[in-house]
């Protein structure tokens, strides 16, 4: 494993655990180089699962180009890595256990806006403006609408 502020090959392992599904690895380690402590994730490949494009390409399920997408949506805010790994994990599992081979990329998009809708309203309009193609200010400004109405709803109802 590649130090990723070193870039040098050689680190120990510091402390290994298993996830509550027992199906991810999670280790600490430390540079033999620099000394920094870096955490690598390790996850068993199960059946490759091919998701369609909207303009109909088909790629390989890629957890980190979503975990990328995500990170960035939630940047300086509150969510934390561990629950972004989480939501990942479960969502990789639910959709290899599917038994689906070929599933929509709206499909995938369309839980992870869910997801961040119940975590933050912030990282939800971010993602929201790529996942949807916003257009225009007028896009924000609708999306924003309907985020209000709905926190307006939970005030008169609480």
């Amino acid at each position: 494993m590649k130090c990723p502020f070193c870039g040098k090959l050689k680190n120990k392992v510091i402390d290994s655990r298993l996830n509550k599904q027992k199906d991810t690895i999670r280790r600490r380690r430390k540079c033999l180089q620099c000394s920094r402590r870096f955490t690598t994730y390790e996850h068993k490949e199960d059946v490759q699962v091919v998701i369609i494009k909207k303009d109909g390409r088909r790629e390989i399920f890629n957890r980190s180009k979503i975990k990328t997408g995500i990170l960035k949506a939630c940047e300086k805010t509150n969510l934390s890595t561990n629950s972004i790994e989480e939501f990942i994990d479960n969502l990789e599992r639910e959709l290899i256990d599917s038994g689906e081979q070929e599933i929509a990329s709206t499909l995938i998009g369309e839980k992870i806006m869910h997801w961040l809708h119940s975590q933050d309203d912030v990282a939800y309009v971010r993602f929201a403006s790529v996942y949807k193609e916003f257009k225009s200010i007028d896009d924000f400004i609708i999306e924003l609408q309907k985020l209000l109405k709905k926190s307006e709803n939970v005030k008169s109802n609480g």
